[in-house]
């Protein structure tokens, strides 16, 4: 249950490690390493938070009202990137789960950088990494400039904490109260890149 560093591979996330079931995609996020290349340069930076969105149900999720323009991703196939603006000012970055048709997707809502950034935040993560409109719909794989790599790094449950999802009162009590924030203990080991 300790964690560890295996760095002896490096793989690419495919669209079948999305294609599950949205809670547990997005607490094995946790200590994956989200990698962008901006004008020839790639950037990584370690996954510290995620949260989950699940299905036509979850109150709290774009999906509730059904499908639109906007959460139109939601419904496609996994390992896709679901981008939208909120409060006119932020973009934040989804990645879609499960099968199509299904709408699910999960939060990217803070990351470690490779100089020890810490970006507690899905728009601080967003405008660092230089994420937009651009990406939305996009595959999670190299091509699109965006993608998610397993450096081997192991998460023990005992370094997660769980706990309500963020900014969602409006869900009603019984869905902002579902516990299905995960973030890294901060007291707990965050490596290095």
């Amino acid at each position: 249950d300790q964690i560890s560093i295996l760095r002896q591979f490096c793989c690419k996330l495919s669209e079948s490690f999305f294609n599950r079931d949205t809670l547990v995609v997005a607490k094995e996020l946790l200590g994956k390493t989200l990698a962008r290349k901006i004008c020839g340069k790639e950037i990584r930076a370690i996954i510290t938070e995620t949260e989950a969105y699940d299905g036509l149900k979850d109150k709290a999720s774009h999906a509730s009202r059904g499908k639109t323009a906007r959460n139109e991703p939601m419904f496609g196939r996994s390992g896709r990137w679901y981008v939208y603006f909120t409060y006119g000012m932020h973009w934040m970055l989804n990645v879609v789960t499960r099968e199509a048709g299904y709408p699910a997707a999960v939060l990217i809502r803070g990351v470690v950088c490779e100089d020890g950034q810490n970006l507690d935040g899905p728009a601080k993560l967003t405008k660092f990494l230089k994420i937009n409109k651009a990406m939305n719909g996009k595959a999670a794989v190299p091509a699109s400039g965006l993608w998610v790599e397993d450096d081997g790094l192991k998460i023990g449950d005992r370094h997660i904490i769980k706990s309500p999802r963020v900014g969602v009162d409006y869900a009603g009590r019984a869905w902002a109260w579902k516990r299905w924030n995960f973030r890294l203990n901060r007291h707990g080991f965050i490596p290095k890149l």
